[in-house]
């Protein structure tokens, strides 16, 4: 069963869902909302709580003031508030691309509140080699969206994430009559979430020294992609050995049953 709620915050209100029992799991993504992670929640539920949900500004999750930027600090607190209301002790935080950067915001800022972060392909182009020219072309991505042109703001952040789709993958994505919600989320993403996120760079002092244990996951398809680099980049500075997960950056989705089981192990260390 599925509890669905939302949470006023100062500055809004938050969309989350709570299914299963057992153990507190939190489920993040960025800009993936909970429908992203329901069928890997479903599956964790046979012996966890999951706590899934909507960031901030994006689907359910509404904001006063729509044009506020979305930071991992921000949408860490956010999450430390769900957490908090729920009061059911620490959670392991599991959290995917910009998800991943807000639970390692989360471990540096509340840690009280997390008992380990499983961070999956963050994206943060301050932990590579050559990050500036990722934060510039991630600028021109955003820039190339806001006149206007989605197919080719897209094809180029892929392009710059080493991301190859599909023939006419990307036309089934954007192409046609879209549902308004998903082009508002998308807009969303592109202006005010996607250069906060991969601009910010965690306190790697702050995380290395910090009580909270922390896994940094890569997709066993994702070989040479930026957020693989990335990935690869962070474990090393927190002298950690990555853990492989089936498929690629959006592997809980396509290969969602071998994910959980992955997930499950790395849940049980």
């Amino acid at each position: 069963m599925t509890s669905t709620r939302t949470l006023d915050v100062p500055d809004g209100s938050l969309y989350y869902e709570v299914r299963g029992r057992g153990p507190l799991v939190a489920l993040v993504g960025a800009p993936m909302d909970a429908t992203s992670f329901q069928p890997l929640a479903n599956l964790l539920a046979a012996d966890h709580t999951v706590l899934t949900t909507d960031p901030r500004g994006i689907k359910r999750s509404r904001l006063a003031d729509p044009r506020q930027d979305s930071t991992p600090l921000l949408r860490a607190d956010d999450l430390r508030r769900l957490l908090t209301h729920l009061d059911r002790g620490p959670a392991t935080v599991f959290g995917s691309s910009g998800g991943a950067a807000t639970a390692l915001a989360l471990a540096q800022s509340h840690p009280e509140t997390v008992t380990a972060v499983i961070a999956h392909e963050p994206p943060m182009a301050g932990l590579v080699e050559h990050g500036d020219r990722l934060l510039a072309q991630t600028d021109d991505v955003i820039a190339t969206y806001l006149r206007g042109d989605v197919t080719g703001a897209w094809t180029n952040f892929l392009a710059n994430a080493n991301i190859a789709l599909p023939d006419g993958a990307l036309e089934m994505m954007i192409g046609g009559e879209r549902d308004p919600q998903t082009v508002a989320d998308e807009r969303r993403w592109f202006a005010h979430e996607l250069r906060q996120t991969v601009a910010w760079t965690p306190d790697i002092d702050a995380l290395r020294s910090g009580r909270t244990p922390i896994v940094i996951g890569i997709g066993q398809e994702s070989t040479g992609q930026s957020c693989d680099r990335i990935s690869r980049s962070l474990a090393a500075k927190l002298d950690l050995e990555p853990v492989m997960f089936p498929g690629d950056h959006t592997g809980f989705v396509e290969e969602t049953e071998s994910f959980a089981a992955q997930l499950r192990k790395v849940l049980t260390l």
